[in-house]
């Protein structure tokens, strides 16, 4: 049976698509999130950017509701990085990221955390955190030395929010908090509720909803790049449980995509406008082959934290924002047409971000 061949442009307008970033969407904030499966936000303010480049008459305040009202919140989860996930999905996914977790604080404090037992600290951890009284990982793990002083607190600290579920609780990550630290609460007594147990089920009941959750709002992807995304490598089971319902295709290097069959993969000339990207936003990051969006020689501004614009639909600028000015600087050289259109959405991002106090934009 011949396969389908995807080249760069058409999973280019079906990654946009999916991101909505090819149209931007009437869905409320917490849809969204929701459908993005969480947004990177070690930055607090980046997801607002995020939002405001994929919905219709986005208003911040409706996400800083959102964090406030406990209906999404701010954990450690995909790769270890801070995303900003709706409460359901955090419940039923903590537990099957726990040994990606856990994994990867060992491996950042070799040998530091030798003979500190993630159980009995869990268990320390949740009397610390007992009262529900959000508190900085400091001085968690300042507390922590005490029944392991050679450990030292920032490693008992981060291997606590490896192994005990905590969220970041606001005013952190609030639409414009200022120099607002983190504060770290446990979240069964955030939620009031505790994080799903892993069922007893060989074929991966939250993998596989991982993977149809993946693929709506990233796919067609290969395996490694879900992967990439989560992190979490034993998968395969949930793959293999969810192969029948899906349909393969083949990108130009021969590597398998998988998709869903009625997911959206527009027509490769279907025009892309120019959006900007917050710090680490998914649309990148979330691919171990990100040449659908990114040229190999600037793979690196999506690692280093740079907000980039992409014009027809791939990175052609990064931007940066201070007192009020947003400043474009190009990658390569932009047509008129180009250099217009990144003005044009330029302005709107400077009224956002002020508030409607400014509009100032300069494309280098």
């Amino acid at each position: 049976m011949t396969v389908a061949v995807l080249d760069r442009r058409a999973l280019n307008r079906a990654a946009l698509a999916r991101q909505l970033l090819l149209d931007r969407a009437g869905l409320p904030a917490l849809d969204a999130v929701r459908h993005l499966c969480g947004l990177q936000a070690q930055e607090p303010q980046e997801p607002f950017t995020g939002l405001w480049s994929r919905l219709r008459d986005f208003d911040p305040a409706s996400l800083s509701e959102l964090l406030t009202g406990r209906r999404v919140v701010r954990t450690h989860l995909m790769r270890r990085t801070v995303h900003l996930l709706t409460a359901e999905d955090t419940l039923a996914w903590r537990t099957r990221h726990d040994a990606m977790l856990l994994q990867r604080v060992v491996g950042v404090y070799r040998g530091r955390l030798d003979g500190v037992d993630p159980a009995e600290l869990a268990a320390v951890g949740r009397e610390l955190t007992a009262d529900g009284e959000p508190r900085p990982v400091g001085e968690l793990g300042r507390a922590l030395t005490e029944r392991w002083p050679d450990a030292g607190p920032r490693p008992l600290g981060e291997m606590l929010l490896a192994v005990l579920p905590m969220v970041q609780c606001p005013p952190r990550g609030v639409w414009r908090a200022k120099a607002a630290g983190a504060r770290h609460a446990a979240l069964s007594s955030w939620l009031g509720r505790d994080a799903a147990p892993a069922p007893d089920d060989p074929s991966d009941p939250v993998g596989q909803d991982l993977v149809r959750r993946y693929l709506a709002a990233y796919g067609p992807a290969a395996s490694a790049d879900l992967r990439a995304w989560c992190g979490v490598s034993g998968l395969p089971a949930a793959v293999a449980a969810v192969r029948e319902e899906l349909v393969t295709f083949r990108d130009e290097r021969g590597r398998e995509l998988l998709d869903l069959p009625d997911a959206p993969r527009p027509d490769p000339d279907t025009p892309a406008p120019v959006r900007f990207l917050p710090a680490f936003d998914n649309a990148i990051l979330g691919y171990h082959d990100r040449s659908r969006i990114i040229d190999d020689e600037h793979r690196g501004l999506s690692v280093a934290g740079e907000r980039v614009v992409l014009v027809d639909g791939r990175v052609a600028a990064t931007w940066t924002v201070r007192e009020d000015t947003i400043s474009v600087t190009p990658l390569h050289r932009l047509t008129p047409t180009a250099r217009d259109a990144v003005a044009e959405e330029g302005r709107a991002l400077a009224s956002f971000l002020s508030e409607g106090e400014s509009e100032r934009v300069r494309v280098g």
